[in-house]
């Protein structure tokens, strides 16, 4: 009478269950999958075990960060479903997403709410506090910052 592949001589249950590569990293995401597009997609001759782990892991990490931004936005617009809308205001208002994804057009995104205060009507307390929040405003800035840079050297002299 052989026990082989059972503990305690042949009494209790097997534990021949088997977890998902998924499971045994904790992640969400599926590294079996991960790795087979790894495979097949011919990025290498040879991908090692760890690497569709770790793959699927910043993936993962991409991915709740996002959500959770696009989340907040989603709430600071009295929502409760995130759009694609919200989803835009997340990875723009957020440097290094901006960054990442700076390439990336989203369907329905829109743009981000930007008013040149050069183009509203200037009123005295306007002037004295005007700041220039859009691209087209930051030229116009750097112009006057060139001109008053060349008055500098003109004095010195």
């Amino acid at each position: 009478m052989s026990s082989v592949g059972k503990g305690k001589g042949g009494r209790g249950k097997a534990t021949n269950k088997a977890t998902s590569r998924s499971t045994r990293a904790g992640l969400q995401f599926p590294v079996g999958r991960i790795a087979r597009f790894l495979k097949q997609g011919r990025y290498a001759e040879r991908i090692g075990a760890g690497a569709p782990v770790y793959l699927a892991a910043v993936l993962e990490y991409l991915c709740a960060e996002v959500l959770e931004l696009a989340g907040n936005a989603a709430r600071d617009n009295k929502k409760t479903r995130i759009v694609p809308r919200h989803i835009q205001l997340a990875i723009r208002n957020d440097e290094e997403l901006n960054k990442l994804m700076s390439n990336t057009t989203i369907a329905n995104g829109g743009v981000l709410p930007n008013i040149c205060l050069l183009y509203t009507s200037p009123s005295p307390r306007d002037l004295s506090t005007s700041r220039m929040p859009s691209s087209a405003c930051k030229k116009k800035k750097k112009k006057k910052n060139k001109k008053k840079k060349k008055e500098k050297k003109k004095k010195k002299k």
